[in-house]
């Protein structure tokens, strides 16, 4: 099976998008052309898979982005059995040579809801993006096939759609006790994400011999009050890191946190971070985001805290820092509860067989005929 993959919007090392469901396709023997911005992202693809560069969609800078990969699919997805989209904004205006294709869109957010934590889309504008958004959705539903990260997704749709969840891969041992003195979080740096907050932990542990690492990117609203805390050496700050990479830095840590706000966006969704810390035999310091502190409690993997209470966040923190037996017991019973529910190679198997059956229905149809040129990854525009 050949898959056309694409985002303008991810990073092209996003962890569901290349650690997870690229690499499930590879390891099941299927071929992979990989549309996203390598260039503005300074990455250097994989060489199991044939890249096509596109700049990238950032803020309110997105028409340009999206018309670039409108022209790579139109191009490229000829060759494809099965083209995979990663982004909303790809759905508009696709080229009708596409169409005819199997398209699959893997939905990663709730969109509707998230409209108003996105910093680039104007406040007054929510309320009449919104329905617009949620036509979007439905024609995208009537049109091809969808795959959900949340079970929470299904009630935005007509119909039910199969369940990708994200997860992540476990370890059969964690691969280092929880020590003491540093704590972790891993994912994308916002107000929303409680960046500031850990900022204000940060603060406050750091007298006490205890940093903070925050490994992630970083979204303009928390970008300068990062970037002066790490001046004060109140905190360390390591940027953008690949998925496998951040997760590496993060085995051994006191405790790793996750501190949503409480925002519609999050409701419903569960943090994957809050399973890679379990994975790796981390405590999990969390807010009351319902998926997360259920799983936290049920698990007995770490504390649940208030939203927006960075004293609180300090205060768990100290508490597993002082305790190694503690902190043991917690990261033992979470990696078990991730080993036992959340081993990504389970839900791999479910995510390349849902597109091995719609790129089989699709191979009982007329296929267009495709001319001799070379393989996609040698034309003009791949790299």
């Amino acid at each position: 099976m050949r898959v056309c993959v694409c985002t303008v919007v991810h990073h092209p090392e996003d962890a569901r998008i290349l650690h997870r469901q690229i690499r499930a396709l590879l390891d099941a023997g299927h071929e992979v052309t990989y549309i996203a911005p390598f260039r503005a992202c300074h990455v250097t693809p994989w060489r199991q898979i044939s890249p096509v560069d596109v700049p990238r969609a950032t803020g309110r800078k997105r028409f340009g982005a999206v018309r670039a990969a409108h022209r790579a699919l139109a191009e490229h997805a000829a060759y494809a059995d099965v083209v995979l989209l990663h982004d909303p904004e790809l759905l508009v205006g696709l080229p009708r040579s596409v169409r005819r294709r199997t398209v699959v869109w893997d939905v990663h957010e709730d969109l509707p809801a998230a409209l108003a934590g996105k910093g680039w889309v104007p406040g007054p504008l929510v309320p009449l993006l919104r329905p617009a958004v949620r036509r979007v959705e439905l024609r995208a539903e009537r049109r091809h096939r969808l795959l959900l990260a949340e079970e929470a997704y299904q009630d935005r749709f007509r119909e039910r759609h199969p369940l990708v969840p994200n997860t992540t891969y476990v370890p059969e041992v964690p691969p280092a006790p929880p020590g003491e003195g540093r704590v972790v979080y891993v994912g994308q740096l916002s107000v929303a994400r409680g960046g500031l907050d850990m900022i204000a932990a940060a603060r406050l542990l750091a007298p006490e011999g205890v940093t903070v690492e925050l490994i992630g990117a970083a979204d303009p609203d928390v970008r300068p009050a990062l970037r002066d805390a790490q001046r004060a050496g109140v905190l360390r700050w390591y940027g953008f890191v690949p998925n496998d990479r951040a997760l590496r830095i993060a085995e051994g840590a006191t405790a790793g946190l996750a501190l949503l706000h409480d925002g519609p966006n999050h409701r419903h969704s569960m943090p994957t971070k809050v399973i890679e810390y379990m994975a790796r035999g981390l405590p999990v310091v969390t807010t009351p985001n319902p998926a997360a502190a259920k799983l936290v409690e049920e698990a007995g993997a770490g504390f649940v805290v208030p939203y927006g209470d960075p004293e609180a966040v300090a205060d768990a923190v100290r508490k597993l820092h002082n305790d190694a037996e503690l902190r043991a017991d917690l990261g033992k019973r979470g990696h078990e509860t991730a080993l036992a529910r959340y081993h990504w190679p389970i839900q791999a198997e479910s995510f390349v067989a849902h597109l091995e059956s719609w790129a089989a229905r699709t191979a009982t149809s007329a296929a267009p005929v495709i001319p001799e040129t070379p393989h996609p990854g040698t034309q003009a525009g791949a790299l």
